[in-house]
């Protein structure tokens, strides 16, 4: 589930459309190099003529028009999931993933009250087979239903204090790109926390806004978010990067042709909850995966499978669970009432039963009553 979306950056003062070369880790970074992969693609073409006619652009912008032009956008032309695209997600390796997601929302469905109706939202879906493995589960458990990619500012730290991250036509090449420094302050700048010990911070506003909107909503009416990417606690800084082919590939060359993306930080989400919902985590997949009974699962269906679909459910189990891919990569994060954790009363309606204590499923080892 994915709970960021992409974001761009209003009108900046006019000192900002000066701009000054910047250096990458203390290497000076830009589309450049000589490389087969270097073309001058339909999407590199548009932005040229967009950072011609405006000056130039924030990395945010950058991956959204990139990402999500109508016309020439990477995930508007190309289907870039499975093993014929430049990325896989956990729903597309297994379904038990989806299925112990199920799981996870009845497990809260029930501990909340059992509501009569409820709403389950996912917030960036690909093919919908994630929600696909979770309806079904609530049709198998007879429950009561009846019938956004990240883009992200970039924010260096410099002599003359925090300062984003742009991206300009190379004066040397007319055909590439680069990296520049605005040299003043710009909106994204407020993000920044004032005891940031990071030199380099990746921020993403709506992300905030959308989690704010989530927190409240969760906080007056109850219900639970939960959240799973790969990310960090605010320990990593460059995360931005692009792939093709499953494999890493340079931000700025070819734009249009290869996916991009960045880690989410989860203290930034957590941060932006404000204090009006109890968060969760974040966990590693391959601890919220065991804690949800994924081996018990897998022994369940190997038992019913034969040989072929054997191997293909052990080899999406290894790549969840395996620490050198999936299983340490992305994480687990929920956010949910107060009271949810530490008691306490609640309105309740009267198609609703009064909640239980329970633990709260993934988020603490798996126990057999």
């Amino acid at each position: 589930m994915r709970v960021l979306a992409r974001v761009g950056v209003g009108p900046l003062c006019s000192a900002a459309r000066a701009v000054i070369p910047w250096f990458w880790r203390g290497k000076y970074f830009s589309s450049g190099r000589e490389s087969a992969e270097n073309q001058v693609t339909p999407m590199l073409r548009h932005l040229m003529y967009k950072i011609k006619a405006t000056g130039p652009i924030t990395v945010a912008e950058y991956m959204k028009e990139v990402l999500t032009n109508p016309a020439k956008g990477y995930y508007v032309y190309r289907d870039m999931l499975g093993e014929k695209g430049d990325f896989i997600t956990s729903p597309e390796i297994s379904q038990i993933f989806g299925e112990l997601l199920g799981i996870w929302f009845i497990s809260e469905w029930m501990a909340t009250g059992r509501n009569a109706a409820f709403q389950l939202v996912e917030l960036g879906p690909g093919r919908g087979t994630l929600l696909g493995d979770i309806l079904r589960v609530f049709s198998q458990l007879g429950s009561v239903l009846k019938n956004c990619d990240i883009s992200i500012h970039l924010v260096e730290k410099t002599p003359q204090g925090w300062r984003e991250v742009f991206i300009d036509i190379d004066p040397q090449a007319s055909d590439k790109l680069r990296f520049v420094l605005a040299p003043c302050v710009t909106p994204a700048e407020v993000f920044i926390q004032s005891d940031e010990t990071r030199d380099h911070v990746e921020v993403c506003p709506e992300a905030g806004v959308i989690i704010q909107e989530l927190s409240q909503r969760i906080a007056l009416t109850g219900g639970a978010a939960l959240i799973a990417d790969y990310g960090h606690d605010g320990t990593k800084t460059d995360t931005f990067r692009g792939f093709c082919g499953h494999k890493l590939h340079d931000v700025l060359i070819a734009p249009g042709t290869a996916d991009l993306t960045a880690d989410v930080d989860f203290s930034y989400l957590r941060r932006m909850a404000e204090g009006k919902v109890a968060s969760l985590g974040p966990i590693k997949q391959q601890t919220f995966l065991k804690n949800m009974g994924i081996d018990v699962r897998l022994k369940v269906l190997a038992d019913k499978s034969d040989e072929p679909s054997r191997q293909q459910l052990l080899q999406g189990y290894d790549m969840l669970m395996n620490p050198k891919k999936m299983g340490e990569r992305f994480h687990f994060f929920a956010l949910l009432p107060h009271q949810r954790l530490h008691g306490g009363s609640h309105p309740m309606n009267a198609c609703q039963s009064k909640p239980s204590p329970s633990p709260v499923a993934g988020f603490g080892e798996l126990a057999w009553r």
